[in-house]
């Protein structure tokens, strides 16, 4: 069994000021740690299940947030970001049997979670065909594009709950619940327990038929908080602008949807 695990910081226990996810600041050592928990939590349980060869991205700003020593021996730990549009999902192809996202946090536009945001705060929102879309839908779409379900997620509760209207299937763990400002979070100790009974739970499921089915058809709707990205970003071959924060882009590939995040962003 072979594992993909996509890992970001804004969901994880107990963080809820931006401060705190920035290597720069001294809010942050805590929270790396807490990241780092809460992965290797979703290795012991992969582990637990079977697996054989486990793959992490460290996908939070500039990734380079996990210390691969502290990891099982059975991982390999992606670092950075080499600018392939699968960003988040580097790496990912029909040789995984499934995704596990950690550390994943509510959409641009949602007031679940006080870092909520979808790829850049440069977003007011996305939507893709209509629905606001999370970093969760932009990357599970990315692993159904290459044939691969996402079976577990942990993140906040609005996340959670968002989840739970997309694929009823996936199992997730919430962590934190946003009050504004503010979170109410579960234990730390808790979270790392809940991690590793629901990633475990998940791979000895049936989970080669929860795959997320990918639309044939995509129409993105980005909101700009600023007009002069909008405005920049419009040049994107084939973006309409449509309002003066608000762009479309319509495509039948996927990929041309990744491909132009990537650019934009």
């Amino acid at each position: 069994m072979k594992i993909y695990i996509s890992a970001d910081i804004e969901g994880v226990a107990g963080i809820a000021n931006w401060d705190e996810t920035s290597r720069t600041k001294s809010d942050y050592p805590f929270f790396k740690t807490e990241m780092i928990n809460e992965v290797r939590a979703a290795c012991e349980g992969a582990n637990l299940a079977g697996a054989k060869e486990i793959w992490i991205k460290d996908a939070h700003a500039s990734g380079r947030n996990l210390e691969l020593d502290q990891l099982p021996l059975n991982t390999r730990l992606i670092r950075v970001f080499n600018g392939h549009p699968f960003g988040m999902m580097q790496e990912l192809d029909d040789t995984f049997d499934a995704v596990v996202m950690i550390g994943y946090h509510s959409y641009a536009d949602s007031d679940h979670n006080p870092l909520a945001h979808t790829l850049s705060g440069a977003l007011a929102y996305l939507k893709i065909n209509g629905q606001y879309a999370s970093e969760f839908l932009v990357n599970t779409y990315t692993a159904s594009s290459v044939g691969v379900p996402v079976v577990f997620v942990s993140g906040d509760i609005g996340l959670c709950e968002h989840i739970k209207q997309i694929n009823s299937r996936i199992i997730t763990v919430g962590l934190n619940q946003g009050r504004g400002k503010s979170v109410i979070s579960i234990h730390p100790q808790v979270a790392f327990t809940q991690i590793k009974e629901g990633v475990q739970q998940a791979l000895q499921g049936d989970y080669a038929q929860w795959q997320t089915p990918l639309p044939q058809s995509f129409e993105v709707e980005l909101s700009f908080n600023e007009h002069i990205k909008s405005y920049r970003a419009a040049f994107y071959p084939g973006m309409k602008r449509v309002s003066t924060r608000n762009l479309r882009f319509e495509t039948d590939d996927y990929f041309e949807v990744l491909r132009m995040l990537s650019f934009i962003m």
